[in-house]
């Protein structure tokens, strides 16, 4: 049995179909993970969220914690509630993880890590925390629902009283703000608007049954990833990780090598990746013809070389077979995938390839 969220029992409640993801019981879908999908793009659909680790950081150094922890630069926040995504590295530029990291105050931020990579992140940052005083607390009191799609955020703010649902709705995108002992962010996953909530446990079934009522579909870990890789976003473990740089990984632009006094963990590496040249790139497939993409399927290019795909899927926004592959670096615009030992033709794009239910990708 693994680890279990606050709304556990409401998911069996509801009928979901629940598996095991990073060591959390977690739902994949409840009835037709399509339906999910769609309910986002074209309304409102709610996750849950809560397996992600919540961390707590406060003390005078914080800031100079996360100025070495991060690729990212941090002094970009400067006003509370800023929300930055970055990547966190090793020594060799390798991805320890992605996450998002929230300022509220000088001596007092939020970061929020995947759930596979939750007890190596925070052995990592513990470690160079306890050298500046900086205390780490994992939030395990939380709950966290996405709520995302076109209709996300008004649906979602009616959780909230008058004023309360008016700031949030005031917030601009990537801030966040505490509001009626919530903690509001705007930040989203899946290529539409909306919230994360960040709550007490006690309130996250309360929350999602009102949500429910609202409209807001209940939506699993399948609708999740279909919309992600449509939105051409990067998940921890298949497009990246710490054999991977970000620069390889589609994720050049969370890395801050400005200003060059900044000695974050990880910079001497990028700094002679880059000098070397980019060996690989991540770039967005369409598939030509009839098939599934899938990761590790073998990319072919002209003239030779190969890459791999490192995740895929059929989109139902686009009604056809989409992929991150990793390839070697330079210009190419088709390529072939090895399905099952036949070689299809595949488009090369720049994802992301939806955003806010639109097509980009022409």
């Amino acid at each position: 049995m693994g680890r279990r969220t606050a709304l556990f029992k409401l998911h069996q409640e509801l009928g979901a179909r629940m598996v095991d993801f990073g060591g959390w019981d977690m739902p994949v879908q409840y009835s037709s993970q399509i339906g999910e999908h769609h309910a986002v793009r074209r309304a409102a659909g709610v996750f849950d969220v809560s397996h992600m680790c919540i961390v707590d950081l406060k003390g005078a150094k914080v800031r100079a914690l996360l100025e070495q922890l991060l690729a990212n630069d941090v002094t970009k926040l400067k006003t509370p509630g800023g929300a930055l995504y970055s990547c966190m590295l090793n020594e060799r530029g390798g991805v320890i993880d992605d996450l998002i990291v929230y300022y509220l105050a000088e001596s007092s931020f939020r970061a929020v890590v995947n759930a596979s990579t939750r007890d190596k992140d925070l052995l990592w940052i513990r470690r160079h925390a306890a050298p500046l005083g900086v205390e780490v607390a994992e939030r395990t009191d939380l709950a966290m629902l996405a709520i995302q799609g076109p209709e996300a955020r008004a649906k979602a703010a009616q959780l909230l009283e008058g004023p309360g649902a008016a700031a949030a709705l005031a917030l601009g995108a990537f801030t966040a703000r505490g509001l009626d002992g919530w903690f509001v962010a705007r930040t989203g996953y899946t290529g539409e608007d909306g919230f994360e909530m960040m709550m007490p446990a006690a309130d996250a079934v309360p929350a999602w049954r009102r949500l429910n009522s609202l409209g807001v579909a209940s939506c699993g870990l399948g609708a999740r990833d279909t919309l992600r890789l449509e939105a051409g976003m990067n998940l921890y473990g298949n497009d990246m990780d710490e054999t991977t740089h970000p620069f390889e990984s589609g994720l050049a632009w969370t890395v801050a090598l400005e200003p060059r006094e900044r000695a974050f963990i990880g910079r001497e590496a990028l700094g002679a990746i880059v000098r070397a040249g980019l060996a690989r790139q991540l770039v967005g497939l369409v598939l030509e013809g009839r098939g599934v993409l899938r990761s590790h399927q073998r990319v072919l290019l002209p003239g030779g070389g190969e890459g791999e795909i490192t995740s895929g899927t059929f989109s139902p926004t686009l009604e056809r077979s989409i992929a991150l592959a990793r390839l070697p670096a330079g210009g190419v615009d088709a390529v072939q995938v090895d399905i099952r030992g036949k070689l299809l033709a595949a488009r090369v794009v720049k994802p992301p390839f939806v955003r806010f239910g639109k097509s980009l990708i022409g």
